[in-house]
């Protein structure tokens, strides 16, 4: 089966790495003549919005998937009309935009934060007055990584950002004191079939994810149940198929849902070493009408992401358990350039392993107490 992938970066890299064992043949588009998919599988180098371009990259394929939800809606569309696209383009259409992500989560009567529409920068005043300070001033489109993200604490803050912001439509969410972000990744096969992973721990520096922890430790049952059920009612009412993440936040006991992303997700990539079927497998299954495979996590595992810089290969694979995943991008500030996944028996021989780590990871950015709990709150 020939699949085409809309982006070249690291996610479309690994998910042609769980494919190729499978049989499946890959195609990418990308702008970049310097995508990392260039290295393992044919690239059309075009920009989304090039119909030539498009045309070249879909023919003969059976099945188009993206590895970013910033493509463009327009392009899923004319795509869908040649071939197969998964997940479907209102998924994307969806979170695409954040009030209409929070919409979705209201209607399905999934609990979320208290939020509003700001159709432009001078009618934050008032918006804000509504929800209430602090707040999270958000654009409603391209945001990602932190980006596109304000915190209002003091009427001063709202000033400046009325005040220099572009005039463009946003949301402002009611700041909520959470005690940590978990994730659930799902996946939906083609007959609406459902499996899930065990939640996520997440941990965030500057708004870029840092550390993930799997299982997350201490969830309680109801709690996994409860990203399940929501989960389910965003798949089976967007008819998805393919892998969807969820970021909730955990207050009180119980969760809020934050975010969602119509993709494989970042905080998944400790499936690949540490679940029986990876994430990645498992949506390129769902696609091509596979079943899908087991979600259960082999012992537990941290998955660290490696910004701006690297460590020595010979460091990292010295660790017992350790697996380096280098994405082959030039190093620049805040920039992912690859992960480790540390694997153990259980959470608190994992826990043993990551504070032995070198000296590379021995910072604030990744550091661990002895309950697993970086040293300062998720968030901070």
């Amino acid at each position: 089966m020939s699949i085409g992938i809309l982006g070249g970066g690291q996610l479309g890299y690994m998910l042609a790495l769980a494919g190729y064992p499978l049989g499946l043949r890959f195609r990418f588009l990308d702008p970049s003549p310097e995508a990392p998919v260039g290295r393992i599988a044919p690239r059309v180098t075009g920009d989304f919005t090039d119909r030539a371009a498009l045309e070249k990259f879909a023919h003969g394929l059976e099945v188009v998937t993206y590895e970013f939800e910033n493509v463009p809606v327009d392009t899923v569309h004319f795509l869908a009309k040649k071939v197969s696209v998964f997940p479907p383009p209102r998924a994307l259409e969806t979170a695409q935009d954040r009030l209409r992500e929070k919409e979705l989560f209201e209607k399905l009567g999934i609990a979320t934060t208290e939020f509003a529409s700001v159709p432009v920068a001078y009618d934050l005043d008032s918006t804000v007055k509504k929800v209430g300070l602090p707040a999270v001033l958000k654009t409603r489109r391209m945001g990602y990584d932190g980006k596109g993200q304000w915190v209002l604490r003091t009427a001063e803050d709202v000033k400046i950002a009325k005040d220099g912001l572009p005039k463009q439509p946003f949301t402002v969410e009611r700041f909520v004191p959470f005690t940590r972000e978990l994730s659930v990744i799902a996946v939906r096969g083609k007959a609406g079939e459902t499996a899930f992973y065990p939640l996520v721990e997440n941990h965030h520096r500057n708004g870029i994810l840092r550390l993930s922890l799997a299982p997350a430790p201490g969830v309680a049952p109801e709690i996994q149940k409860a990203a399940e059920d929501a989960a389910r009612q965003v798949l089976e009412a967007l008819n998805y198929v393919g892998v969807l993440a969820i970021e909730f936040f955990e207050c009180d006991g119980k969760l809020l849902a934050n975010e969602m992303a119509p993709r494989v997700h970042n905080s998944g990539h400790w499936t690949i070493e540490g679940a029986v079927t990876s994430q990645f497998e498992n949506h390129l299954r769902a696609i091509c009408g596979l079943p899908l495979g087991s979600t259960t996590a082999i012992g537990a595992s941290a998955m660290i992401n490696l910004i701006g810089e690297v460590p020595e290969s010979v460091q990292v694979l010295a660790i017992p358990s350790a697996h380096l995943h280098l994405y082959g991008k030039e190093p620049r500030p805040g920039r992912k350039l690859g992960h480790v996944t540390l694997r153990a028996a259980s959470f608190e021989q994992l826990t043993s392993r990551f504070l032995s780590l070198p000296g590379f990871f021995q910072r604030p950015d990744f550091c661990l107490d002895g309950t697993g709990r970086k040293s300062k709150s998720p968030g901070a």
